[in-house]
């Protein structure tokens, strides 16, 4: 630890970016099952926003922590935990509490079961970058959904670090992207990161660019935070029993029930949680084979977008919600 008194990032209201605060805050010792770890790197994410705005699934209990994602060393180590050693490099697989386990600080204390070590070949700050968006990604697509070779899969919000994160899983197993982006202001970075084909969908009709790319048979797997007017669209892309797994709210405006596609197709619209996997014991373990395996191969490759040291965590956060960003922003510690 560089300081006697560790730095860490607390909010004491809803709000904007502002109301993020740097306290000085003694972290206890890690408690039974616990591991603490002298961060090196924080991956922020847009859950982190909705918290902080109150428009989440948790409501906080002030002053509140945040954070679920990030990368260090381990400092100690809590009563009966096993399989690691001070100073190994380890990243955080978010918990299912962003307050109590909060990782925006310079030391953190976490749920050993959500502790792993990561490859060599990564780095601190691709280590943090990793978690939230591949078991997110992993979860739906291949637990829920099983996409595999043949398949079509749309991602919307395709420039997010889940978004860039689907298109790698969908390639794993060999399935074909089709990103969606507003405008083509994105589309070759999109291409770039691995979409096969990217439809800009404030100049070009769903639809009919699903149907001309599938040779008409729709996509049978939709992958969306976005909900709102865009779901109607979504579905007349899709394929006879495809499945739509809808993991966010983005949109502020009402999400129509399109009945009649619905009905004509036999889809399956399904909410999606990332609780889902890092709740059940098995499913995380999946997980983690999967997501260890195609980072050791290189298959899986976070693309971070930006970095931003620790003082600047208002300026960080302002540029993940500036949508301007391809892939994650990290915070160096």
């Amino acid at each position: 630890m560089n300081r006697p008194t560790p730095r860490i990032v607390r909010i004491h209201a809803y709000g904007e970016a502002e109301v993020l605060q740097i306290e000085d805050i003694a972290v206890p010792p890690p408690g039974p099952g616990e591991v603490q770890i002298a961060v090196r790197a924080i991956g922020l994410n847009r859950a982190e926003v909705m918290f902080r705005r109150n428009a989440y699934l948790q409501q906080a209990q002030f002053p509140s922590r945040l954070g679920y994602e990030a990368a260090g060393t381990v400092a100690a180590l809590g009563e009966g935990v096993s399989g690691l050693t001070l100073g190994d490099a380890v990243s955080v697989i978010p918990t299912q509490d962003i307050a109590r386990w909060g990782t925006y600080g310079e030391v953190i204390n976490v749920p050993a079961r959500h502790v792993v070590s990561h490859p060599a070949n990564l780095s601190f700050e691709e280590a943090a970058a990793v978690w939230m968006q591949y078991v997110t990604a992993w979860g739906a697509l291949v637990e829920q959904a099983r996409l595999g070779a043949g398949d079509h899969v749309i991602v919307t919000a395709a420039s997010s670090s889940v978004g860039i994160a689907a298109f790698q899983v969908a390639r794993m197993v060999g399935a074909t992207v089709i990103a969606t982006t507003r405008t083509s202001a994105k589309a070759q970075a999109l291409l770039d990161a691995g979409a096969h084909h990217v439809i800009a969908t404030e100049e070009e009709d769903l639809a009919a660019r699903v149907l001309e790319i599938t040779g008409g048979h729709g996509a049978r797997v939709v992958f969306d935070p976005v909900g709102g007017p865009s779901f109607e669209p979504l579905t007349q892309a899709m394929a006879r029993g495809g499945i739509l797994l809808e993991y966010g709210a983005l949109s502020s405006e009402p999400t129509p029930f399109p009945l009649f596609t619905v009905l004509g197709k036999s889809l399956t619209l399904k909410g999606y949680l990332y609780t889902e996997v890092v709740g059940d014991d098995a499913v995380l373990e999946r997980a983690k084979a999967f997501i260890g395996e195609g980072l050791a191969t290189g298959q899986l490759k976070p693309l971070i977008a930006r970095t931003f040291p620790f003082d600047q965590i208002r300026e960080a956060t302002r540029f993940l919600e500036s949508n301007a960003q391809v892939g994650k922003v990290v915070v160096t510690v």
